[in-house]
């Protein structure tokens, strides 16, 4: 799962992912000077989620953790507060007062990188409607029904 301690750094803009010796993903720089707040999902249902959102033109920078196990959205800051959609998590990334909570995100790197997301975060009732969706068309392909959340 994605380590999602906070920091400050770099903007969006200059955050890249880059290649290690081994042809790995070294981690990324997540962007730490813009206020957000991070939703934890399992990546099969992340990954569907994303091309939902990419095909709607409202998917904001997303992480996945090392082992490809989850991806992180980034959503506007005080998301976590009211986050109930079984499944996931949402995690403040700031202290009352705006200030940074802690460390960056440890050994994640960029799905989609700031640079080619097309907002500065994910609208979390946007997320929220994706995430169903993509459970609903996960269900579909297994072949059995699954509730709406």
């Amino acid at each position: 799962m994605l380590d999602t301690g906070y920091g400050t750094g770099s903007r969006p803009s200059t955050a890249r992912r880059r290649s290690a010796p081994d042809g790995g993903a070294e981690p990324a720089e997540v962007p730490y000077d813009l206020p957000y707040d991070v939703v934890t999902v399992p990546a099969r249902q992340g990954l569907e989620a994303v091309d939902i959102l990419r095909l709607r033109h409202s998917v904001g920078p997303v992480l996945h953790d090392a082992a490809g196990d989850t991806l992180g959205f980034l959503v506007p800051p005080g998301t976590a507060d009211g986050w109930d959609l079984p499944g996931s998590a949402c995690t403040r990334t700031r202290r009352q007062g705006g200030r940074p909570a802690g460390p960056p995100v440890a050994g994640a790197g960029w799905l989609v990188p700031p640079e080619s997301a097309c907002a500065e975060v994910t609208e979390p009732a946007r997320l929220r409607a994706a995430l169903g969706e993509a459970a609903r068309t996960i269900a579909a392909a297994e072949g059995h029904p699954r509730k709406r959340p």
